[in-house]
């Protein structure tokens, strides 16, 4: 078997799967983000940041 020449539809396909492949990249990196910034607050506010004040007994 022959290797034969790269046709164009192909790299054209490698450019479209590469820009997809960094768009969710990216995407993964927002929500991380977001995701550290959120955990980091609750340690200011305590674990039950969500609940109204007095609801949990103080």
């Amino acid at each position: 078997m022959t290797i034969r020449a790269e046709h164009e539809i192909h790299r054209r396909r490698l450019g479209r799967n590469l820009g997809v492949g960094l768009t969710l990249a990216a995407f993964i990196l927002v929500v991380f983000g977001l995701t550290v910034a959120k955990v980091s607050q609750l340690g200011e506010r305590g674990a039950f940041a969500h609940a109204p004040p007095g609801a949990m007994g103080q």
